[in-house]
């Protein structure tokens, strides 16, 4: 019965979030909660946030329905609701920075008193360890750093909801997979909320998730992590969650990485997400979010293979033919990720910027070719230049 209540799960999140959508953005125009164009952005319409909301409603019902009682369950509800209701207020009212990390910890604390927290990890070749007393504040740290990681995510239409489901779903195959029941049917009614939401607002967004939805998707997928996978005896279960959110993983450490360099506060909006770069070297919301799809669909299927090919005994005996298996899809996802990392955002770049400056497109008049090399070089170091014209 356990696949069986994940499916409806999935099913009740979805049809709620897609119904109750339309009505958070009617209250998102009643209470201010509209984001306006601007510079960082990349929509041109006035559009209202606070879709988190109707997640939340799709999460809660689902939850109630289908995941067992119990304190754990209710630590992660109560934490769900605590953090949508405080991103809520943010999408409203703009909360200072410190004032939002306050709440993201508030929220975090809720469930990882309820006992939803990470004990002892099992890493390969390693064994198990431990974490004792630093279990607690580690598994707070993480679930906050999970959700900060999916709201840089969401700065694309249709993006951190397309990738929360993918990832929620993948979560999902897994766990049930690990007979952890509560948190493959946790993780698939992620998916079906995330996923309901997503049909409004995939590219052009009628609305919003707003950081109310952002930081909700982060919590959850952080529980279904710890649960489902963190609290396992599987060899590679630390990996499960890497693999899993590597995009939006990869693009917070590229921008954090970014504002420390050039002593920015981390916490300070730019234009140096993957989204932005992509828009910057001409590809529609569209396209851009098609191909982070297609990214974490390749990491996704390179988790699935992690857990179902029999490429080892784990003990240190390894399968020929299924481990040339586990190569490729390996060799898959470094394929994708490597594709989209270089070759469109550095050499489409170079080649569209470096033909755009010869020709003065820029504003500006035509440069010599060394010139136009050292401009070059220095706008990818940066990450600072005009977007290009839209790729054909």
């Amino acid at each position: 019965m356990s696949d069986v209540d994940a499916l409806w799960a999935f099913l009740v999140a979805g049809a709620l979030a897609l119904a109750f959508t339309p009505l958070a953005a009617r209250l998102a125009h009643v209470v201010g909660a509209v984001d306006q164009p601007r510079e960082r952005g990349l929509h041109e319409t006035p559009t209202p946030s606070l879709g988190g909301l109707a997640i939340l409603l799709g999460a809660l019902v689902a939850g109630v329905l289908f995941l067992p009682g119990g304190e754990q369950t209710s630590g992660i509800l109560a934490g769900a609701a605590v953090i949508a209701l405080i991103g809520a207020a943010d999408d409203a009212f703009d909360l200072h920075p410190a004032l939002k990390l306050a709440g993201q910890t508030a929220a975090a604390v809720i469930p990882v008193a309820a006992e939803v927290r990470v004990e002892n990890i099992t890493l390969p070749f390693a064994g198990a360890i431990d974490l004792g007393a630093a279990g607690g504040p580690l598994t707070v740290l993480g679930i906050v750093a999970v959700m900060n990681v999916v709201n840089f995510t969401d700065g694309v239409d249709g993006l951190a909801a397309g990738v929360c489901t993918i990832g929620a779903g993948t979560f999902a195959v897994i766990a049930l997979s690990l007979d952890r029941v509560d948190a493959g049917v946790l993780a698939a009614l992620t998916a079906g909320a995330a996923a309901g939401f997503l049909v409004h607002n995939f590219h052009p967004a009628s609305v919003f998730m707003g950081d109310s939805g952002s930081n909700l998707l982060g919590l959850l997928l952080a529980c279904v992590a710890i649960q489902g996978v963190l609290k396992t005896a599987a060899v590679v279960a630390l990996v499960f969650p890497l693999v899993i959110l590597a995009v939006p993983i990869l693009d917070t450490t590229f921008v954090v990485a970014k504002r420390i360099k050039y002593r920015r506060p981390i916490y300070t909006a730019d234009r140096e997400h993957f989204h932005h770069r992509f828009a910057n070297i001409g590809f529609s919301q569209r396209r851009t979010v098609a191909y982070l799809y297609a990214w974490t669909l390749a990491l996704a299927a390179l988790a699935l293979a992690l857990r179902f090919v029999p490429y080892s005994d784990n003990h240190g005996n390894f399968d020929t033919g299924w481990t040339l298996v586990m190569v490729t899809f390996g060799l898959v996802a470094v394929a994708a990720s490597v594709y989209l990392v270089y070759v469109l955002e550095i050499l489409k770049f170079t080649r569209f910027r470096a033909r755009q400056l010869r020709k003065g497109e820029a504003g500006g008049s035509p440069m010599s070719e060394a010139e136009v090399e050292a401009e070059v070089v220095r706008e990818v170091e940066t990450g600072e230049f005009d977007a290009l014209p839209p790729a054909p």
